[in-house]
C-alpha cells in the first residue's frame, strides 16, 4: 500500500501533529497518561483520545503504548514472508488482525513482508505464527533476536513546506 504523505501531512490537525511529534519518547508513566498528555497540550483528554483514534483509523498510527526491551516481558520475533505482490494488501490485513503483531512493513526483497510478533511465551508465539501461516497460506520465517542492539527510531517530524519550513511546536 502506498501512502501519499504530502496530502496526509497537510490534513493533520495541530493536535495530531503534536501527538505524533511530542510523545515519541517519554509517554507519561502515570495512572491517566492521556489526561496528562492533554494537560501538557492544553486540551481535554477526550480531544487526545479522539485524535489518537483518528490517527489509528487513518492507519498513520498502528498502536499507542509502551515499548519494552525485547524478551523482558514475554517473547518476540522478527518475522518475514515472501508474499505475491498481488496478495500484499490481503496478507497484510490477515497479519495485522493478530494482536501479537505490533507493526508490519513491506520491503523490496524476495521476503517482502516483515513484522514483529510478541506473545506471553514461546508456545503462544508459535501458535500465533502457525495460525497466521494457515490463514495466509504462506510460510513465515521466524528470526528471533540473538543479540540486542538499541536504535532510537524517534525523530523530529517536519511539517513545513520545503527544506526551510518546519514544525517547531506551534501553539494549538
Amino acid at each position: 500500500m502506498t501512502i501519499d504523505s504530502s496530502n496526509i501531512m497537510s490534513d493533520l490537525s495541530d493536535l495530531e501533529r503534536h501527538l505524533l511529534n511530542d510523545f515519541q519518547h517519554n509517554l507519561p508513566l502515570v495512572p491517566a497518561p492521556y489526561a496528562e498528555m492533554a494537560q501538557q497540550l492544553g486540551v481535554s483528554e477526550d480531544d487526545v483520545l479522539n485524535a489518537l483514534q483518528s490517527l489509528q483509523d487513518s492507519s498513520l498510527v498502528s498502536r499507542v503504548g509502551a515499548v519494552f526491551k525485547p524478551n523482558r516481558i514475554g517473547v518476540s520475533t522478527l518475522a518475514a514472508m515472501s508474499v505475491p505482490v498481488e496478495r500484499l494488501d490481503e496478507v497484510a490485513k490477515i497479519i495485522n488482525s493478530y494482536p501479537e503483531v505490533n507493526h508490519n512493513y513491506e520491503r523490496e526483497h524476495a521476503f517482502n513482508m516483515w513484522f514483529v510478533a510478541t506473545a506471553a511465551n514461546d508456545e503462544d508465539l508459535h501458535m500465533a505464527l502457525q495460525s497466521m501461516e494457515q490463514q495466509a497460506g504462506l510460510t513465515i520465517m521466524s528470526l528471533p533476536m540473538v543479540e540486542d542492539y538499541h536504535i532510537d527510531l524517534g525523530f523530529p517530524l517536519q511539517w513545513g513546506h520545503g527544506a526551510a519550513g518546519g514544525y517547531e511546536g506551534d501553539d494549538l
